[in-house]
């Protein structure tokens, strides 16, 4: 489970921050929305929120997880000349030239895995690994790069196994030794590997996905349950789901590349598609999903895999989870990840938004609750709400939009919040 991850000179992000999942000594809401851990630390929450005003750095945390994973899954299968799409902080000569960093804190099998790296568009600058099986850390490998004399230097602790030196002379410039030595075969390095490929999962956009992935989860029993209840639970008026078979058209375009010409060609064949019955006194009727609202289409399209990822204990980034959705049926989703969750569930939840309503202390503790700030030199600025102490009966979306915890945008030297008229 993600326990923190740490970001410095990436976009808007100028100096280090950290979004910390590592539960507080707060009592409330302990067994609903946190849950323990075999690794040396003593609790974790199942959710977390980000809230700040537009373009203070919201959507640029998400980026940077996104990133991240793709750098672990993709770097060994990169051709050398492959460039980063690493965008450092471009208001600051010094961060302009300085590498983006980029680090993990993460629960597998009992052990807690501290992973990272800093890189530019060119190269990998640093990495390294560190395993708490005690509290006490054990150093698997340090990665560094000799600018001076042009070469990379590798430290490798007693507690990595396997051929080390085959897998550091096959690592490129652009690859991380952890993907290289995973893709030839170190099987005490996969789990972390495995974590970044098939446990995390990052939507920006709102989170907007194909409904197949839905329609397939409902062509089952238990799957068609599990979808109905929680789309009955966001009380939408739907009375039933079914998956039917529909002939439909495709047509693809071919490009002669010499010729410049193209070609279309079109074939028939079936897609499954899913119908939604809504019932009024003695009538009922079928709808296609897109006669349905764009809230409705957007929970059923992520019913699949929000199931899905709960049911394997991943962890879900999401930026903007309210765009498209009603704050009733947001709450639905993020209550499906605390209260909904089976107790040995440890699947987490990471998003943005601008729903003021989830500020509520019967839905997330204090330490659930982050803020991003722009200063004045346009860098961000990753701020917990515990900063603020607030009291434990604080009206916390007051708080928020009346600027307490700042976070919300400043237009003319004033605060917008629900009382703001403007000048006369």
């Amino acid at each position: 489970m993600l326990l923190e991850f740490r970001i410095k000179n990436f976009r808007s992000f100028r100096d280090e921050n950290t979004l910390s999942l590592v539960a507080s000594k707060d009592q409330d809401l302990l067994q609903a929305n946190t849950f323990g851990l075999d690794a040396p630390v003593p609790r974790a929450v199942r959710s977390a929120v980000v809230y700040g005003a537009n373009a203070s750095g919201k959507s640029n945390l998400v980026r940077a997880l996104q990133l991240m994973r793709g750098v672990v899954v993709e770097s060994a299968s990169l051709k050398p000349e492959q460039l980063f799409n690493v965008q450092p902080f471009r208001l600051s000569d010094d961060s302009a030239r300085e590498p983006t960093l980029f680090e993990v804190s993460l629960a597998l099998n009992g052990e807690r895995f501290q992973y990272g790296f800093t890189f530019t568009p060119q190269r990998i600058v640093s990495e390294w690994l560190l395993v708490y099986r005690t509290s006490k850390p054990q150093r698997w490998f340090t990665r560094e790069f000799d600018s001076i004399k042009n070469k990379e230097v590798f430290r490798f602790g007693p507690h990595l196994n396997g051929p080390k030196t085959t897998w550091r002379d096959a690592t490129r410039p652009n690859a991380l030794f952890l993907s290289t030595a995973v893709q030839l075969n170190s099987e005490q390095l996969r789990p972390l590997v495995d974590w970044f490929t098939n446990s995390l999962v990052v939507l920006m956009d709102g989170g907007m996905m194909p409904f197949n992935l839905s329609t397939e989860r409902i062509q089952n029993p238990e799957g068609h349950t599990a979808v109905r209840s929680l789309m009955e639970a966001a009380d939408i008026g739907i009375a039933a789901i079914s998956a039917v078979r529909q002939k439909s058209v495709t047509q693809t375009f071919n490009l002669d590349l010499q010729t410049g010409k193209s070609n279309a060609l079109t074939s028939e064949g079936e897609l499954i598609v899913p119908k939604f019955k809504h019932v009024a006194g003695d009538v009922s009727a079928d709808f296609d999903l897109f006669d349905e609202s764009q809230g409705t289409q957007k929970l059923f399209a992520l019913a699949g895999p929000l199931l899905d990822i709960i049911s394997r204990g991943s962890v879900l980034v999401i930026d903007e989870l309210d765009r498209s959705l009603h704050p009733l049926l947001v709450r639905q989703i993020v209550e499906a990840f605390q209260s909904g969750a089976p107790e040995e569930c440890k699947a987490q939840l990471i998003f943005t938004t601008h729903d003021t309503s989830l500020l509520d202390a019967k839905l997330l503790r204090r330490d659930q609750i982050w803020l991003t700030e722009k200063r004045q030199d346009q860098s961000s600025h990753l701020i917990p709400l515990t900063e603020f102490s607030p009291r434990k009966n604080e009206a916390l979306e007051k708080g928020y939009l009346g600027g307490r915890y700042g976070g919300v945008p400043i237009l003319g030297g004033r605060l917008i919040s629900g009382s703001w008229r403007g000048e006369q």
